[in-house]
Parts: structure tokens; C-alpha cells; sequence
């Protein structure tokens, strides 16, 4: 029995003084090889189906078209009986009202049909369905220090990121399993000190060309625990 145990005990200690010496680029590193293997999200080219489902709020779906090589972005939003196309093509804006680009200024408004609003929306699904692999982008700050933290009863390795004043002021957390660095939970704040911002549980997987994309993403406030709504990836393809 002893022989047996202390192997066994050998194993783990070593195990864990490697995860304890892991940095943080190193545990981001050890996140993509397990999500993104071959390193195809860079030159990914696909459709995306998401429906986001929140209180109080009909429901919403949005249809994606990604050509990152090429700088291409679509996103079609289904709103009440109208849909609305948001399409950047190399930095050039083009919005689409029930597929026509004469819009009314009510519409414009009330609809939120703005090349703002696309270009926020660009950032917002590329940015989130990106991750881990976008923590690579230049304006990413990684913190050296890999923290170890219980989350809903799971410990986690974290990964604490900042970014250039120029992108944003936030301050994030993303935690993985650390037997298989899957990113499970991210995190972000405001102001810490004050407890606010959200937190994103990530649940089931989809496989994309090999990318292991979270499906579902519910979101949450960090200082109450009040759910604020639910993205799932119903439906995604790559086209190469």
C-alpha cells in the first residue's frame, strides 16, 4: 500500500509545484494549446448562430460571417419584424435595414443602426469568441503571477490581464481547469475595490476547425450574483 501511495504522492507534489511555477504567459501558452491546437482562429473564416436570451427581454438572434484574413465582418440581428446587417468590410461601414440602406432616422435611433454600433459589435463577438487566443493581441498586459483561486466550489488557475490605457481600463480574470487549461470562467471589473463589473460562466463545447469554442456563456454581476442573460453558440461552421 505505502509503495503504491507514495509514488502517487510524488506525482502530485510535482504536479503541483508545476503549476505553481508556471507564468502567466506560459499558463495563456498552455490555454490555446488546449482551445485553439493548430492555431486556426487567426485565419478563421465562418458563420456563427447565436441566440442571447435575457429577462425580461425577447429574445435575439444574430447571425455572424467572420473573414479574419480579410477583415471581414457581418452580423445579422433580428429585431421584433426587422433585421438589421451591420457589415465592416476592411474598415468600410455598410447597414442594412430588412436588406435595404435607405434607413429612416427614427429607425437609426431607436434600432441603435450606427457604424459606432457595428464596430462595437465587431469587438464584442471577435473579442469573446476569440478567447483565449486574443489575450495574445499587443494591447494584452498579462500579469506574471499565476494566481490560485476557488470559484463556485472549483479551484482554478487565474490569469489576471490589463490592457493599454488606450484600449480599456478594466481589470480581468480568466480562470482555467488546471488539469486541462480549459477556460471555464472570466471575469472583470471596473473599480475591484468596489466589487462591480460581471463574471461569464462558460459551459459545453463546440468544435469549429478544431477550435474548442464555448457554447454557452451565462452573465452575471459581481457583487450580487443577479443574472443578466445567456449566449449560445447553437450553430457554427467554418467555410475553409
Amino acid at each position: 500500500m505505502l509503495k503504491w501511495f507514495l509514488p502517487v504522492l510524488f506525482f502530485n507534489v510535482l504536479q503541483g509545484n508545476a503549476q505553481e511555477q508556471l507564468t502567466g504567459t506560459q499558463l495563456l501558452d498552455k490555454a490555446i494549446a488546449y482551445h485553439d491546437p493548430n492555431g486556426h482562429w487567426k485565419q478563421f473564416i465562418g458563420k456563427m448562430d447565436i441566440i442571447m436570451t435575457t429577462p425580461d427581454a425577447e429574445t435575439r438572434r444574430t447571425q455572424l460571417e467572420l473573414n479574419l484574413p480579410s477583415s471581414y465582418f457581418k452580423s445579422s440581428v433580428r429585431k421584433g419584424n426587422n433585421t438589421v446587417d451591420y457589415i465592416l468590410d476592411k474598415g468600410k461601414c455598410e447597414l442594412l435595414l430588412n436588406k435595404s440602406n435607405a434607413i429612416a432616422d427614427n429607425y437609426r435611433d431607436s434600432l441603435q443602426i450606427t457604424c459606432d454600433r457595428a464596430k462595437k459589435m465587431k469587438d464584442y463577438y471577435t473579442y469573446l469568441y476569440g478567447l483565449p487566443m486574443k489575450l495574445k493581441d499587443p494591447s494584452t498586459l498579462i500579469d506574471p503571477k499565476v494566481l490560485r483561486k476557488s470559484f463556485k466550489g472549483k479551484d482554478y488557475l487565474v490569469l489576471k490581464v490589463k490592457y493599454d490605457e488606450n484600449v480599456g481600463s478594466d481589470t480581468w480574470y480568466f480562470y482555467f481547469d488546471p488539469t486541462n487549461y480549459n477556460m471555464e470562467v472570466y471575469q472583470f471589473y471596473h473599480d475591484e475595490s468596489k466589487n462591480d463589473g460581471e463574471y461569464i460562466l462558460l459551459s459545453e463545447e463546440m468544435l469549429v476547425k478544431d477550435i474548442k469554442m464555448p457554447k454557452v456563456r451565462a452573465w452575471y454581476y459581481n457583487k450580487d450574483n443577479t443574472y443578466l442573460g445567456t449566449d449560445d453558440l447553437v450553430k457554427a461552421n467554418a467555410l475553409e
